[in-house]
């Protein structure tokens, strides 16, 4: 499982497979699991989710990015986006990602962008999550948020239950909304569990934590067995369903999205939309492998299940390459 995990990770960071999947990607099926390249279409998207009583976080796909004019470009779709939600009185808010918005250039220039997303959204009482990335911005995403949440309360963020700092962050941002995931990069044994049967246990940890001193737990998970084992917690200790929701990602598990829904849990679709979609995918199967067997009848066809495959042997066949030659 580590090596298909590595597998997704290296993936997810090609860039000869990043530009393929934005010239071919709803050719590859892509729109099984992301919502649209476009605003319209992702709108389409969510009226239908909330037609069937789901709410939905959106996420202007695009990250890691190195100029101004593109983080600029960024914060001015995301802009929209929040104009999008309101004209359409659309039950959503937004996600989205300091590394998009030029947390690699300059911490105050990216400050600045996010200044001018939160507020906007402020005025149209609409949240905004701050998704985590990898450890490495792990810090600077809080401080962002330490800086944000002195002029507003509409912002919150990621817990990621393989960090083994995330049991004290989760008690220092108690009074936030937050979401509680396993974690989707490839982090070293000095910060982050390795083992799955640790990043489980430290998962539930936080958020059974979270449920109990919080202020609203987002619990992100497709696994059915920690789903059963929330709603007995929640049942054991009284916790009313305006305290938390369950999220998924757009186009995995909708059964038992519409299940939850119908159950009378709140429910939350992870809605990405944009061309940028390869490593966002790639990352959700690194996240949990099992994810494949979610969307394979949805997504794969012959053609999709070719182009991975010699996606996935040239990455294979460049490790070994680059270790011959070591």
């Amino acid at each position: 499982m580590s090596m298909l995990k590595n597998l997704f990770i290296g993936l997810s960071k090609n860039e000869l497979m990043n530009s393929a999947a934005k010239k071919y990607g709803l050719k590859l099926g892509a729109q099984s699991v992301v919502a649209g390249t476009n605003i319209e279409e992702a709108i389409k998207s969510i009226k239908e989710l909330n037609s069937q009583g789901i709410s939905c976080t959106i996420d202007n796909l695009g990250e890691f990015v190195y100029k101004e004019e593109e983080a600029l470009e960024a914060k001015e779709q995301i802009l929209e986006v929040i104009e999008a939600i309101h004209t359409n009185e659309l039950d959503a808010h937004i996600s989205l990602k300091p590394s998009q918005l030029g947390l690699d250039i300059d911490f105050s220039f990216c400050l600045s962008n996010l200044q001018e997303i939160v507020s906007k959204a402020y005025k149209y009482d609409i949240f905004i999550n701050i998704d985590m990335e990898d450890h490495a911005r792990l810090q600077p995403s809080f401080d962002l948020l330490d800086e944000l949440s002195k002029d507003y309360d509409n912002v919150g963020t990621v817990i990621q239950a393989y960090f083994y700092q995330s049991e004290e962050n989760i008690e220092k941002y108690k009074n936030y909304r937050l979401r509680i995931v396993k974690g989707a990069y490839k982090e070293p044994e000095e910060v982050a569990y390795q083992d799955k049967k640790d990043i489980d246990t430290n998962f539930i940890k936080l958020i059974e934590y979270h449920l109990l001193n919080g202020k609203f737990t987002s619990i992100a998970t497709h696994d059915h067995n920690i789903i059963n084992h929330v709603k007995e917690f929640v049942r054991k200790h009284n916790i009313p369903n305006d305290k938390f929701e369950f999220q998924m990602l757009y186009g995995f598990r909708k059964d038992l999205q519409l299940q939850l829904a119908r159950e009378g849990y709140h429910f939350c679709t992870y809605v990405p939309f944009g061309s940028d979609w390869y490593g966002y995918f790639m990352r959700r199967l690194a996240e949990r492998p099992q994810n494949i067997n979610l969307v394979t009848k949805q997504v794969f066809n012959k053609k999709t299940n070719t182009v991975l495959g010699i996606a996935a042997g040239a990455f294979l066949l460049g490790r070994l390459s680059k270790r011959r030659n070591k």
